[in-house]
C-alpha cells in the first residue's frame, strides 16, 4: 500500500513514521490562530503534515518543527525538503525538554501523545507517539512559557479527560486557557477532541465553540470542507 498523501500543494511520503496523518493534526492545522504569526513551532512533527500546512497557511512565517523518534524526524525532514516551502521549514530530532532558541515564538503547537497512565503499547516507538505522563505535560507547558513571546498563543489538541488533568500544570507555567474550540462527529454528538488555546495573559472572558465534521453519517459539513479546501485534493 502506497504510503504518499497527496495534498494540492506538497505531499506527505509517511514512510518510517509511526503515527500517520489522521483528523486531529489537520484540524489542529486549520484551526490554529496567529494572524501576525512570524515564527511558528510544531512539537510533535510527526510526518511534518501540520507544519506543512501551516507553512502554506502563513507563506511569511518561519516554521520550526521538533520530534524525539528518529523515525518520524527523518520522515519529516524529507517531507520537508521535497515541499515548495522549503526555505521557510526547519526540523530538529529532540524532545521539548531539550530544545532551546534564543528567539521567541508568536505560535506554538502540538498533537501530543495523550494516553496518561494507560497501558502502553508493545510496538516501543509508537508507544513513544502516543503514550504521555504528567511529567511529560509539565515539561511540555514549562517549555512553552519560556519560548513563547508575551503576545503569543499554544495550541494543544487533545481528548476532554486529559485536558482535565493537567490545566492545573499550565496555571503553574503561568499559561491561561484563553478559548477552545469543542470538535465532535456530529451535531448532537459529544466532544471527542478539544482545542485549547494559551496565552501568558487572563482572558477578559473564557471563549467556547464548537465544530462538528459531518452533517450526518457520511456527509462532511460545510464548515469542514471550506476548512479543507485549500489543502485536500477531493474537496
Amino acid at each position: 500500500m502506497s504510503e504518499l498523501f497527496k495534498f494540492k500543494q506538497f505531499e506527505i511520503d509517511q514512510t518510517g513514521c509511526t503515527m500517520k496523518i489522521n483528523t486531529d493534526g489537520v484540524l489542529l492545522a486549520v484551526k490554529a490562530k496567529g494572524t501576525s504569526a512570524d515564527r511558528i513551532l510544531d512539537i510533535g512533527t510527526g510526518t511534518g503534515v501540520i507544519a506543512l500546512m501551516l507553512a502554506q497557511r502563513f507563506p511569511d512565517a518561519l516554521v520550526e518543527a521538533i520530534d524525539i523518534d528518529r523515525g518520524a524526524f527523518d520522515c519529516a525532514k524529507r517531507n520537508f525538503e521535497r515541499s515548495p516551502f522549503a526555505a521557510h521549514l526547519a526540523i530538529y530530532h529532540q524532545g521539548i525538554e531539550n530544545f532551546e532558541r534564543s528567539h521567541p515564538f508568536d505560535l506554538i503547537i502540538s498533537n501530543p501523545p495523550f494516553f496518561i497512565n494507560s497501558l502502553k503499547n508493545l510496538n516501543e516507538r509508537k508507544t513513544l507517539s502516543r503514550h504521555a505522563s504528567i511529567h511529560f505535560y509539565d515539561n511540555l507547558f514549562s517549555k512553552c512559557d519560556t519560548l513563547l513571546n508575551a503576545e503569543g498563543t499554544f495550541q494543544i489538541i487533545w481528548p476532554l479527560e486529559i485536558r482535565d488533568q493537567v490545566l492545573h500544570i499550565a496555571l503553574a507555567a503561568n499559561l491561561y486557557l484563553n478559548e477552545e474550540i469543542c470538535i465532535r462527529s456530529f451535531p448532537d454528538s459529544n466532544p471527542f477532541r478539544v482545542i485549547s488555546s494559551f496565552n501568558k495573559t487572563p482572558p477578559d472572558a473564557y471563549k467556547c465553540e464548537t465544530f462538528h465534521i459531518y452533517e450526518k453519517q457520511g456527509v462532511y459539513s460545510e464548515s469542514y470542507l471550506a476548512l479543507l479546501k485549500p489543502f485536500f485534493l477531493k474537496y
